[in-house]
């Protein structure tokens, strides 16, 4: 009985022993990806465009929900450009929560490109967001769907780069699902405009 024991431990250990190095060896062929996020996550394959997308849309979904906001607190603003902006801020919102979950994943740190250069992105200057802050009826709407339809135009163009460029199939599909939605609100806002 003691020697079936010894015979079956041994085999454990062996076994225990190959587990070991294949895990090794798969662990160090995926060192040069420069990631410390774990294999096991299904985010886990993501280059520079991918964290870059992430980094850069998230305080850019943020302030299309702060725009939103200004202006669903205002009075006297017209149902279907309140709708516009209700689901807006619902669309968005969740995608901030699903970007910065794979920044986690991935072990990126989103501040790297807090305080850059941004260029053409559509983001609104402290000044614009004051405009509309101060803006009242009419005038807010109109000046919302303005704002709105560049700062669309801004996250369009950011998607549409990490749909070129980007490796992760989740980003990717995100990045796809932004261009589609707020190219259709785009022409949405234009035909609100002609309507105020």
């Amino acid at each position: 009985m003691t020697r079936k024991l010894a015979l079956a431990a041994a085999a454990a250990a062996a076994v225990i022993a190959l587990a070991g190095c294949s895990q090794g060896s798969s662990s160090m062929e995926g060192m040069d990806h420069g990631s410390s996020a774990p294999a096991e996550s299904s985010n886990a394959d993501f280059n520079d465009a991918d964290a870059m997308f992430a980094s850069m849309m998230i305080p850019h979904h943020e302030q299309a929900v702060e725009m939103s906001e200004m202006l669903l607190a205002k009075d006297d603003v017209p149902a279907d450009v309140a709708d516009l902006a209700q689901r807006i801020m619902d669309a968005q919102g969740p995608e901030i929560d699903t970007m910065n979950a794979w920044l986690e994943d991935w072990g990126v740190d989103a501040s790297v490109h807090e305080g850059m250069d941004h260029g053409e992105d559509g983001m609104m200057s402290e000044e614009d967001m004051a405009e509309l802050e101060d803006a009242t009826g009419v005038d807010a709407s109109r000046l919302f769907l303005e704002q709105m339809i560049q700062h669309h135009e801004g996250a369009i163009d950011m998607a549409q780069d990490e749909v070129d460029n980007g490796q992760n199939p989740d980003a990717v599909e995100l990045a796809q699902t932004i261009v589609d939605t707020q190219q259709a609100e785009i022409e949405e806002m234009q035909e609100l405009l002609t309507a105020l």
